[in-house]
């Protein structure tokens, strides 16, 4: 049975995300998250691969993406503009079903400052969900790591008591993971910060299980956006919970891009059920339109008159549509390549 027998076509929502990473957990394998950064930043194309492989997907925004949405234009200073752009996304709602694609709408790290915005969106789940009878969004995700566990703790639970009962799955990050990210820098951090401990998951999983089993954790293992060491927090939490699940927790994996097929396997193996991949993506949507450019370059200087002759236009060649596609095709060669590891 596949994973396309589980779970619906269309954005998931509700218990539909627990059982898709109950199947990657049960067969080992991960299912990779790619980054919206742009109006059409190949989500089509991301999905369209998905439809031709017969595989489900996640699709994430993060806050800047967010407010690169909603344009250059609009102030930010409370998050309006990563709201609104946010919520733009969600049009992957409109033809996700169409293409018979199981895909997960996410929202990526929320750290403390940015509250706003997942106020913002979570109010927009609210109201989608009085309508329609489901969220907006799949999952979001709060990044507290940098604040006390306690207060981390406290308000995960807090808004999880507000997500779980419209169906929204919550994912968390304790530990801090090294390196950049969009709208997170950690370039800095102490390297004993890029290791959480079994005690500190377990605690996470204590205060959340009580209110719904739809939640993952992002725990920190050394990762720096590239490496990951996944230590033995699946057992502690096992032996803790008496013996009844071997993997109990759905841990993510952050800081995917350059990973070895060796390390992802590894991540696998302890229960990492998501693999965030976001720069690799990045450098293959740019190579596309790079390489369309050193190929066509004689055919983009003007609007009409190329090698072909004087008289001849070019409008063809400067269509964004054309260009942009080779963007797509670039950054889908690279997901087949992440599929593929």
């Amino acid at each position: 049975m596949g994973v396309l027998d589980i779970v619906p076509a269309g954005v998931l929502t509700g218990d539909n995300v627990r059982k898709l990473f109950d199947y990657a957990k049960e067969n080992k394998v991960h299912f990779s998250r790619f980054t919206q950064k742009g109006l059409s930043h190949s989500r089509n194309a991301h999905i369209q691969l998905r439809r031709d492989i017969k595989a489900p997907i996640i699709l994430q925004v993060s806050q800047g993406g967010s407010a690169y949405f909603a344009g250059k234009g609009l102030s930010n200073d409370n998050q309006q503009a990563s709201i609104l752009g946010a919520i733009a996304a969600a049009h992957i709602r409109t033809v996700a079903k169409a293409y018979g694609v199981p895909v997960v709408l996410h929202s990526d790290h929320c750290a403390h400052k940015l509250l706003q915005w997942f106020d913002g969106m979570l109010a927009a789940d609210e109201a989608y969900f009085k309508e329609h009878q489901e969220p907006l969004f799949s999952s979001h995700m709060l990044d507290l790591s940098e604040e006390p566990k306690e207060e981390n703790i406290a308000t995960c639970v807090k808004y999880f008591k507000r997500m779980a009962p419209i169906g929204i799955w919550l994912e968390m990050e304790i530990g801090i993971t090294g390196g950049e990210e969009d709208g997170v820098d950690n370039t800095g951090v102490d390297n004993a910060s890029l290791y959480t401990q079994p005690e500190d998951i377990y605690d996470v999983h204590a205060a959340l299980s009580s209110i719904s089993p739809n939640f993952s954790i992002a725990a920190a293992f050394g990762n720096v956006h590239g490496v990951y060491k996944p230590g033995n927090h699946q057992a502690y939490s096992s032996q803790k919970l008496g013996g009844k699940s071997e993997k109990p927790l759905y841990l993510v994996f952050h800081g995917g891009s350059g990973s070895t097929k060796e390390e992802i396997k590894t991540a696998v193996d302890h229960g990492v059920v998501k693999m965030n991949v976001d720069t690799d993506t990045q450098f293959a949507y740019l190579a596309g339109i790079r390489d369309f450019v050193f190929k066509k370059k004689d055919y983009l200087l003007t609007q009409v008159g190329n090698p072909e002759g004087a008289d001849k236009p070019n409008k063809k060649f400067y269509d964004p549509r054309v260009w942009e596609a080779c963007s797509d095709l670039g950054n889908v060669s690279e997901c087949q390549i992440e599929l593929d590891r």
